[in-house]
Formats: C-alpha cells, sequence, structure tokens
C-alpha cells in the first residue's frame, strides 16, 4: 500500500476516535479543511511541520501516525 493512503487512512482514524469532524481538526491545527480532506485521501505529500500541527490537535505522538 501506499505509504500517503496509509497515513492518511490512520489521520482518518485518530480523527474519528477522538470524535471531531475535518473541520475541528483542520481549526485545532491551523489549516484548511480541504487539506485534511486530501491528506485522508492519500492525495498529499504531507510536510514535517504539518505532521506535527496533526499531532499536537490530535493529542498523539507523532509515532502513532506510523
Amino acid at each position: 500500500m501506499n505509504i500517503k493512503i496509509e497515513f492518511g487512512n490512520k489521520i482518518k482514524t485518530l480523527r474519528k476516535n477522538a470524535g471531531i469532524s475535518q473541520e475541528k481538526l483542520a481549526d485545532l491545527a491551523g489549516i484548511d479543511r480541504t487539506y485534511i480532506s486530501s491528506i485522508e485521501k492519500g492525495e498529499r505529500n504531507v510536510s514535517v511541520v504539518i505532521i506535527e500541527k496533526l499531532s499536537q490537535a490530535l493529542k498523539v505522538s507523532i509515532k502513532d501516525f506510523f
């Protein structure tokens, strides 16, 4: 499986487990909702900066993404 798809699936799972919408995650991470959607679909190469923002927003360790 493609790493972008695997990462996107992990973000989606963590987001749903946290009980938050894409809009709420985007707000917490300070990024656009459409960017969250693209990540979850495996359409984006995600930078370390975005990974850190998502980690903080989801209140998980970066290692939980992999």
